[in-house]
């Protein structure tokens, strides 16, 4: 909304442009009139919208054309005066004025017109009769007031309705030819009813429509009153109550009613709760409000972030299956401008058989935006009615900025629950195979994945003593010149070697070498492809001994060629170096060490299965 309000008044000479001004400052008639006012501004305290409004006069005898076209370049809104007692200034309107302020404002930002016709005391009867064929052909017309600045009759009225004009426009919601609303209006107010609407049945139960009205008026509604609002929708539209509760038809009706009846500032009170400007856009300070990340900290969804997305879920999981079909996904997504998802997100976390989002996948996929993009995060969490639904002061509240990741290292402990593995290796060594394995795919599964689809990140969770964290794979491509920021900005590095190839070993010592020797990011090789026979590496000594030299732990074998979904004990040892760099090398080379890693993080994965599964049981 805007935060002031600029009223210029023009006309013709002595229609009483000044009187008006000065009746409403003075609550007087004056007895000599100037030939024009000062701009006066009245402070936002005295005004019935709380907006400072500055009314502006305009006199022929003063002021130059020139004068006159920045007045109305500047001008929030515009009140034509005429007397209603001199059809000369009323036919001005529409031989002059109008055209003369079309040719000096923004095609693009139409500016409302009031017109205002003054001097009623003079006259019996009303000059409306005249005026409406020029409302129903002006659609920039707002209103028209008949007022008196002698007996000071609708005075106060008139500066309402042109400020109201302003912060409250009909343009954008309503077309007058039409008598219905415009389809941008249908749009937004279309996706505040699925965004309100809780439990996506289609219809706002009473519970729904008092949340509503809290959320929007700051009070519930009365039973009673709940009823008397229903009944008015029965009466009219025989589909907009269902199950004694407002239908989307309903819900849109009820607010052209709003605007047909010149309460339309109603209307603009609900849009602009759920974050819509005057334009009927989602208000970018709404979608992204203010979030102060320092360098070297990351950023994770809180736990009520966690469970708002959890409530939306619940809410398209129709069949309660634990995952989003293609068609619950896309109701989902409809309150978003554009699908936010493509194919290479179902490549990117878990599915289940039927390649459909799980549960665990759709939370894994929030979490990597929110680590990867926190803007486009804030974006999606704005959409979805976050701030509203959580009532929460905006999004930026659901994100957690992690402390500096030097402080974690010198107190050796971290807060953090996602952690950036980076995945080096040759082409064909194996790299696209570790990240789908992460997310339960075997070999033969992942042949069936287009290329097209192909993702470059893999999310899930792992346990490590009995601590649920997220570890993120990123396959960085092998043909780089140099490493971005991003690729060095990591927990934990992977470098992937083929067992079968001779050469792929040598590629992961000059990625080592020229970046992270003398990094304190601790490094992990991969022995990939571990179903296969072993061929000795073409370098000066094996990767065991290279490991040893640097102070690795010694190279892991790993396969994505199995019948089942493959092993995760490599994915719990990353992440839980990623989580305890400080651990000394010799810890790491311990199987001990490991073993009491994979024991923690098999009995927490049986537990936490466990108790997930009981956790559905009421869904």
């Amino acid at each position: 909304m805007r935060k002031d309000v600029r009223i210029l008044l023009v006309g013709e000479p002595k229609v009483g442009k000044t009187s008006l001004i000065m009746s409403l400052v003075s609550e007087e008639f004056p007895n000599v009139v100037p030939y024009r006012a000062e701009e006066i501004t009245i402070p936002a305290d005295v005004t019935p919208e709380r907006v400072p409004t500055h009314i502006v006069d305009y006199s022929e005898a003063e002021q130059t054309d020139e004068q006159l076209f920045q007045e109305i370049s500047k001008a929030n809104v515009i009140c034509i005066v005429y007397s209603v007692n001199n059809k000369k200034s009323i036919e001005k309107v529409t031989s002059h004025w109008i055209p003369l302020i079309t040719e000096n404002t923004d095609k693009d930002s139409r500016v409302p017109l009031i017109l205002v016709g003054n001097k009623s005391d003079l006259v019996e009867h009303s000059s409306m009769e005249t005026i409406l064929p020029i409302m129903n052909q002006y659609t920039e017309i707002e209103t028209c007031v008949e007022c008196s600045a002698k007996n000071l009759k609708n005075i106060s009225e008139l500066f309402y309705y042109a400020q109201k004009a302003v912060l409250h426009p009909t343009g954008p919601l309503y077309c007058p030819e039409k008598k219905d609303m415009k389809p941008l209006c249908v749009k937004a107010l279309t996706r505040i009813f699925k965004v309100s609407d809780l439990d996506n049945d289609g219809v706002l139960n009473d519970t729904e429509l008092n949340f509503f009205q809290r959320t929007c008026f700051n009070t519930p509604l009365e039973p009673q009153a709940l009823e008397d609002v229903k009944n008015v929708v029965r009466k009219n539209l025989s589909e907009g109550v269902c199950d004694s509760g407002l239908t989307l038809n309903g819900f849109l009706f009820l607010h052209t009613l709003f605007i047909q009846r010149g309460r339309h500032e109603t209307t603009w009170t609900v849009l602009r709760r759920f974050g819509y400007d005057d334009d009927l856009e989602l208000n970018q300070d709404y979608l992204f409000p203010p979030l102060k990340i320092p360098p070297d900290c990351t950023t994770e969804l809180n736990h009520n972030a966690y469970l708002f997305l959890q409530s939306v879920f619940d809410k398209h999981d129709k069949d309660r299956d634990c995952a989003l079909s293609p068609e619950e996904l896309r109701d989902l997504f409809d309150v978003f401008p554009y699908m936010p998802w493509g194919p290479d997100v179902n490549n990117t976390v878990c599915t289940n058989d039927q390649g459909w989002i799980t549960y665990q996948g759709y939370l894994s996929q929030w979490t990597l935006t929110t680590y990867l993009d926190v803007q486009r995060c804030l974006e999606y969490l704005g959409y979805l009615g976050y701030s509203i639904i959580a009532e929460q002061e905006s999004q930026a509240s659901g994100i957690t900025v992690t402390r500096d990741k030097k402080i974690d290292l010198q107190k050796k402990q971290t807060q953090r629950s996602v952690f950036r593995c980076n995945v080096f290796g040759d082409i064909g060594s194996g790299k696209s195979g570790l990240l789908q394995a992460f997310v339960g795919r075997n070999l033969m599964c992942q042949k069936t994945i287009r290329e097209e689809h192909r993702s470059y990140y893999a999310i899930s969770t792992t346990y490590v003593y009995g601590q649920e964290k997220y570890l993120l794979l990123h396959e960085v491509f092998p043909d780089f010149d140099y490493l971005s920021d991003a690729d060095m900005a990591c927990d934990v590095i992977c470098l992937v070697y083929d067992v079968s190839n001779p050469y792929s070993f040598e590629y992961c010592t000059k990625v080592f070498k020229q970046y992270f020797i003398d990094s304190k990011i601790p490094c992990m090789m991969i022995a990939a492809k571990s179903d296969l026979p072993e061929i000795k590496q073409i370098y000066g000594c094996s990767p065991l001994e290279f490991c040893r030299r640097h102070k690795m732990p010694p190279p892991q074998s790993f396969t994505c060629n199995t019948v089942a979904a493959p092993s995760r004990d490599i994915y719990t040892k990353l992440t839980t170096m990623a989580m305890y760099p400080h651990v000394s090398q010799a810890d790491l080379k311990s199987s001990t060490f490991w073993l009491r890693m994979s024991v923690g993080a098999t009995v927490f994965a049986v537990l936490g299965f466990a108790m997930y599964r009981v956790l559905l049981k009421p869904r």
